[in-house]
């Protein structure tokens, strides 16, 4: 068997990375159990998923450079930190330590979530030069179905086990996926152009288009963890029983994931990749004002139920297409550090998505004021995409 090949050293050990990392979507399993056993209210508990939100998107900003000199070093510190993290995190159990719990599960485990989402996603474009978002797609989407497979294992481990042994063996669980990826990842040809070019990150202020590109990205991704985040109080509201409403929750997943693989492998038929965006946030605000005035004022709960799959299709889709995107615009040499930066968005979106739609709650009483907000965000996130310049799709060395 040739493993020398596209699939076995660029997507395979991609996935093995993004659907180990991908499991931190799975957190609200954690969340209850954590907060009743250190005696810690849920609320402070919850703080630990946007810290490693926030880190991701930080260390993914600031590890772009590492990343284009050695994904061999990215990628082993990628599977440190986050094994680490989750050892902290068994420590803090033990201790029954909130502060720890931050310190492993947020900031380290954060770190390695950013260092190993950027680490396959350039290779991954070499090995498949004339097919960027396919294999952007299967990769990133493999981030997206991560919960889904860490869910089970998960309550099966925190049925059978103690919390602190949970992260303990989840831990060595992860170690194997994500140690095989780093033995196997490899660029498909020796890329000086890293070498060549400097950007630094007053560059990248200074870049309209790099601009342009975050500021659209990070409000849909804003929007979209200000919906999922509000999904089952929300058709709570609009009395769908407990039961539905966790069905809905598990289906908004794979949309999430389908919207991943669709739009980007979609993205290798279009000109110019910005038109992914535009549809995406046309659909976004078709369908939440669908929801609102055909889910909420109308009372067809299927409607609602519509949008949050939509919305969680687009909100996968932010994702995928970015890397492929920033590659029609920009040079192979640079794009790791670009596309940390532009993840930095992502950090920061956790922070405000889930803060906006507790504050509208705060102020209004409901949720269902939520979709209103979106509509006027998503059409700002289309005006900021018909800012960015246009660019036609570039196809670099293909590999052998």
């Amino acid at each position: 068997m040739n493993i020398n090949n596209k699939w076995m050293r660029g997507a395979v050990p991609a996935l093995l990375l993004h659907c180990s990392i991908g499991s931190v979507y799975a957190w609200s399993l954690f969340v209850l159990p954590i907060s009743e056993y250190i005696g810690k209210p849920a609320s402070s508990v919850q703080f630990a998923f946007s810290l490693a939100i926030f880190f991701l998107g930080m260390s993914a900003a600031f590890g772009g450079g590492m990343v284009e000199k050695n994904i061999k070093r990215s990628s082993l510190l990628a599977v440190f930190c986050f094994c680490s993290g989750l050892l902290i995190a068994a420590l803090a159990m033990k201790l029954k330590s909130l502060p720890l719990l931050y310190l492993g599960y947020g900031c380290m485990m954060g770190i390695g979530l950013g260092i190993g989402y950027l680490t396959p996603v350039k290779t991954l474009m070499m090995w498949f030069a004339d097919k960027k978002g396919l294999a952007t797609g299967i990769a990133i989407m493999g981030f997206g179905l991560a919960a889904t497979i860490a869910s089970p294992i998960i309550t099966f481990l925190t049925s059978n086990f103690s919390l602190q042994n949970t992260f303990i063996i989840m831990a060595c669980i992860y170690f194997v996926p994500m140690f095989l990826g780093h033995l196997l990842i490899k660029k498909p040809y020796d890329d000086h152009s890293a070498e060549e070019e400097n950007l630094n990150i007053k560059a990248l202020f200074t870049n309209k288009t790099v601009i342009f590109i975050w500021l659209m990205f990070y409000l849909n991704i804003h929007c979209g963890l200000s919906l999922i985040s509000t999904a089952a109080p929300l058709m709570a509201e609009q009395g769908i029983t407990v039961g539905v409403a966790a069905t809905v929750v598990a289906v908004m997943g794979i949309f999430n994931a389908g919207g991943r693989l669709v739009f980007a492998t979609a993205s290798d038929y279009v000109k110019d990749r910005i038109i992914m965006y535009r549809i995406v946030f046309v659909l976004s605000i078709i369908g939440v004002l669908g929801g609102i005035f055909l889910g909420v004022k109308m009372g067809v709960l299927g409607v609602l139920i519509a949008t949050l799959f939509i919305v969680c299709s687009g909100y996968g889709a932010g994702f995928s297409c970015l890397p492929v995107l920033l590659s029609d615009r920009f040079s192979m040499g640079v794009i790791s550090r670009i596309h940390g930066f532009c993840l930095s968005a992502w950090g920061i979106a956790g922070l405000t998505g889930n803060s906006m739609a507790s504050f509208i709650h705060d102020q209004t009483g409901n949720y269902t004021s939520v979709l209103y907000v979106l509509v006027f965000i998503y059409a700002l996130a289309f005006f900021f995409s018909t800012k960015v310049p246009a660019a036609l799709r570039k196809v670099e060395k293909k590999a052998a």
